[in-house]
């Protein structure tokens, strides 16, 4: 599946775009009658899905191309888009009841400096995404990461700036015969996407481009598993 940074749902798989979509349906009951940041928001189609719910919306990249992108496609009356850069946010302090930032941290040079921000912008809840591994690395295989987190290093860099921080994890529904043969795995197949397309009919399990949301689970059981995880920081310290 290569490494898709840049969503864009209409020539996008929709099991792709499902992963990612996930996170912003988790968040809306968070968002409802609020007002809402939601910085690297790409082409907007999370932003777009939280002002369905919410008073307002700021979604903020620092693509410019990207953002004209956003205001074309996801235009609404309490939807604006601006270019903003994660690490250097231009809101005053308490400025949103809720900031959302998915997959974004660690894609920064300072992943702290988001952390800061949004303890400085939000007078409510911060919701925030990573891909998990087991052991930080500042090496990981993605070429558009500069930091993959451990979740023990994920909630400690949280708690630097947030009184309370629950963690959840997403991951693919699995049938048990998919969980089965991917505890055994004898013969790689796991990493052969092709292999695996073939097998899904088998196990139950629709291959990831075929993903739909209820084929995805986020919540706070096996976190061990979750291939992201995903915090609701609260209480925040300036």
């Amino acid at each position: 599946m290569g490494h898709p940074e840049r969503i864009i749902p209409d020539d996008t798989e929709p099991g792709v775009v499902a992963l990612h979509l996930k996170r912003y349906v988790f968040a809306r009951p968070w968002c409802e009658g609020r007002e809402v940041l939601d910085v690297s928001c790409g082409a907007g189609y999370g932003t777009g899905s939280l002002a369905e719910v919410a008073d307002q919306v700021v979604g903020g990249d620092i693509d410019e191309q990207t953002v004209h992108y956003a205001r074309k496609r996801y235009a609404a009356p309490n939807v604006r888009f601006d270019v903003v850069d994660a690490q250097a946010l231009p809101y005053e302090v308490g400025s949103f009841d809720t900031f959302c930032s998915f997959e974004t941290i660690e894609h920064l040079d300072d992943p702290s400096a988001l952390v800061r921000e949004a303890a400085r912008v939000v007078r409510g809840v911060f919701i925030v995404s990573t891909p998990q591994v087991d052991e930080t690395t500042h090496s990981p295989a993605n070429p558009f990461h500069r930091i993959e987190f451990s979740r023990r290093d994920f909630e400690a860099l949280l708690r630097e700036r947030f009184d309370e921080v629950t963690l959840y994890g997403q991951r693919r529904r699995e049938t048990r015969r998919h969980r089965v043969l991917r505890q055994l795995d004898v013969l790689g197949l796991r990493r052969r996407s092709a292999s695996l397309r073939k097998l899904s009919a088998l196990t139950g399990t629709p291959a990831t481009e075929n993903a739909a949301l209820d084929d995805i689970v986020i919540d706070s059981r096996d976190l061990a598993h979750a291939t992201e995880l995903v915090a609701v920081c609260t209480n925040p310290r300036r």
